[in-house]
């Protein structure tokens, strides 16, 4: 019963997160394809991705940033759509923009002593503007989720950690099972 039971848990480990992994890519490609109605299955994703990749051209040319930045400008004053458009565009400039903002892992002091501490990435190495000099805005992942909590702490309770960026949000976002180092040492042979 032992061996059964502990083979069943082996399979399952590896099972789960394969079956999970591929239903959440088909349900997102259903999802994607259901966007344009065609007969075609696939066609609504290609074309999807298609268009997205036709607009990251043309915002390469003066025609494209002229209309991306009216577009901008109206999403921007527009009362509660300003709200919804700003989180989402600031989030995907943070993992995949030009300005990439998530690529200053840190720890935070969470007590005076410095025993217990956070893993973030600083988002704002300067708040005078909020008249707290002195102080960093530090944005802390939580574990198994896409949430976060910003923290605005004094700068010197926040150490760097030597680690890139998606190593770091990998362990975090696995609650600490993912191996930063172990990947790191890896990356480094």
């Amino acid at each position: 019963m032992n061996w059964i039971i502990k083979n069943f848990l082996r399979g399952l480990v590896i099972v789960v997160p394969i079956a999970i992994t591929v239903y959440v890519v088909i349900e997102s490609f259903v999802w994607v394809d259901r966007l344009l109605p065609l007969r075609t299955p696939g066609l609504g994703f290609a074309l999807t991705i298609a268009i997205i990749i036709a607009v990251g051209v043309l915002a390469t040319n003066i025609v494209g940033r002229t209309l991306v930045r009216i577009t901008d400008t109206v999403f921007t004053r527009a009362p509660i759509v300003r709200i919804v458009y700003a989180a989402v565009k600031d989030l995907l400039e943070a993992f995949v923009g030009d300005q990439k903002r998530f690529d200053k892992p840190v720890t935070v002091a969470l007590t005076a002593d410095g025993a217990v501490r956070s893993f973030g990435f600083v988002t704002q190495e300067e708040l005078d503007f909020l008249a707290m000099p002195g102080h960093v805005a530090v944005y802390l992942p939580f574990s198994y989720s896409m949430a976060g909590g910003l923290v605005v702490v004094p700068r010197e309770r926040v150490a760097r950690v030597d680690a890139d960026a998606a190593s770091m949000m990998a362990l975090v976002v696995s609650g600490g099972i993912s191996r930063v180092g172990a990947r790191h040492e890896r990356s480094a042979r």
